[in-house]
């Protein structure tokens, strides 16, 4: 049924600023599946020297269609993803680029992003009717994208910032893994920090959990290939059910706000916790208020809240949905309502927060 819109004043140049930007977003969809397709058919490894090349050339180095490499090269170049030169009509990835989408060892690495984001949207149909029923969608439903992107994304985090910045912030953590603690890694996933930890205290033990079936067989394999899985098990179990207990650390890396009862998470942190431990949330980065997080990190927070992570919690128990910007508050809310009596800031990034809690 077609709806009559109210009579109101129209700005005409207004609107079409409007449409304009409008067709900017319909592109930037595009150029998600776009750069995901160029890490995936390494257009982008090939291009991070900084050569300039031809459609023919980089097909010819990707062993994929110049039909294929001639359309993407000429999309990349109207985005300004890389750079065209009219007079040798040859194009190049600058270097600051090739840093963000060619280098998984830099701490600006973004393919996984883009990649999470794909997995993301891939599923949101399902979201589509979630929305007007009020269900959820599992983590384990989603396409695997968006495990494989996840961990990707957030790995580059963990090796720009876990060891040198984030465990030093927290208040004698580091000195007791050095001399051996029991650290639990709470909705590990494929067990990126997990290991990343163990390989730098290896003194050390370590348990990993996740209620991700195969997030957990893949955890094991990487342990196995870092040679640490003498110090290191994997556990398939939900947040409110890892086993163990008198942990010196216990971390959940941006996983606390995907939980369907976050509280009972907490309680039975709470539990396991050794009297002088350490909680480590670390949350996506967010104020307390909608407007605190109307910036380019909080739009693209949002929209993952909306098509990822509440979905994700409302498929759970309880269902709190805290949602992916759920702020210090919030999360401060969760541990206090769980028996923790500390909690402070003791970090952050462009991307997230982390939050030291104590007994």
């Amino acid at each position: 049924m077609t709806q009559t819109l109210p009579e109101r004043t129209i700005d005409p140049d207004k609107l079409m600023s409007f449409v304009f930007r409008a067709v900017d977003e319909v592109g930037a969809t595009l150029n998600t599946a776009l750069v995901v397709m160029g890490d995936k058919l390494g257009y982008y490894t090939v291009m991070a020297d900084g050569r300039p090349v031809t459609p023919a050339e980089l097909a010819e180095r990707t062993s994929t269609s110049e039909h294929y490499a001639r359309e993407w090269l000429n999309n990349q170049a109207a985005g300004a993803i890389v750079e065209y030169d009219a007079a040798t009509r040859r194009y190049t990835l600058p270097a600051e680029h090739a840093v963000a989408l060619a280098d998984p060892t830099s701490p600006a690495y973004l393919a996984g992003f883009f990649q999470l984001a794909l997995g993301t949207v891939h599923d949101s149909e399902s979201i589509h009717r979630a929305a007007i029923d009020g269900d959820g969608l599992g983590w384990h439903e989603h396409h695997t994208d968006v495990h494989h992107g996840c961990e990707r994304f957030f790995r580059t985090m963990y090796n720009g910032h876990l060891l040198n910045e984030w465990i030093p912030a927290l208040d004698g953590v580091a000195a007791k893994l050095q001399a051996g603690g029991k650290v639990a890694d709470v909705g590990c996933g494929h067990g990126a920090s997990t290991i990343l930890l163990a390989k730098a205290f290896p003194n050390a033990t370590f348990v990993g959990s996740d209620y991700h079936e195969a997030s957990i067989a893949v955890a094991r394999e990487r342990a196995a290939a870092a040679g640490v899985s003498d110090r290191v098990t994997f556990e398939v179990s939900p947040a409110t059910g890892f086993t163990g207990t008198g942990y010196d650390l216990i971390a959940m890396f941006d996983c606390l706000h995907d939980m369907g009862d976050p509280v009972g998470a907490a309680r039975h942190v709470r539990e396991a916790i050794a009297p002088d431990g350490t909680w480590m949330v670390v949350e996506p980065m967010a104020g307390d208020r909608v407007e605190d997080n109307l910036n380019t990190v909080g739009r693209a927070y949002y929209g993952f809240s909306t098509l990822l992570c509440t979905p994700a919690s409302l498929s759970q128990d309880v269902g709190l949905a805290l949602g992916t910007q759920a702020g210090p508050a919030k999360i401060r809310d969760v541990s206090t309502a769980a028996g923790f009596t500390s909690f402070r800031t003791a970090a952050s990034t462009p991307f997230n927060n982390v939050f030291e809690v104590r007994p």
